[in-house]
């Protein structure tokens, strides 16, 4: 029997960003996608975008600031109970400009050891886990 829903693939660039002790997190609005949930700011990637250019765009879209020196963190594959095809590139940055949430409910600067306390998608949970292990330094 075929699969009635052929596996999509979703390439997104994530951002780890710290400012004084703090994480921000983004929360999703109500009733979309994985709505409610906390997620790491960032977004779909282009056909043919380079990681550090989604990055970046996401931002200024997602948080009206711009990424300031991005570096590689970590990647995550990760394959959906739907069949959804996951695979994240992780940044850690800066950013310049005050953060709004544009394209999220809410905004939130969370102690490191406090985001435990929040609902991620599962596909997160592999981030959570290397930031639990290795913190911001």
């Amino acid at each position: 029997m075929r699969n009635q829903h052929p596996i999509r693939h979703v390439q997104a660039a994530l951002a780890v960003i710290e400012r004084r002790g703090r994480c921000l997190i983004a929360r999703r609005h109500p009733g979309g996608f994985l709505g409610g949930l906390w997620e790491f700011p960032g977004g779909k990637r282009r056909p043919g975008e380079r990681w550090s250019t989604c990055l970046r765009r996401e931002l200024a879209e997602e948080l009206g600031v711009r990424a300031q020196h991005p570096a590689p963190f970590m990647r995550v594959r990760y394959l959906d109970p739907s069949g959804i095809r996951v695979f994240f590139v992780v940044f850690r940055c800066a950013i310049a400009g005050r953060p709004r949430p544009l394209a999220a409910r809410a905004l939130r600067w969370v102690p490191l050891k406090h985001l435990g306390r929040y609902r991620f998608p599962p596909a997160n949970r592999a981030i959570l886990e290397r930031l639990a292990e290795r913190g911001f330094h």
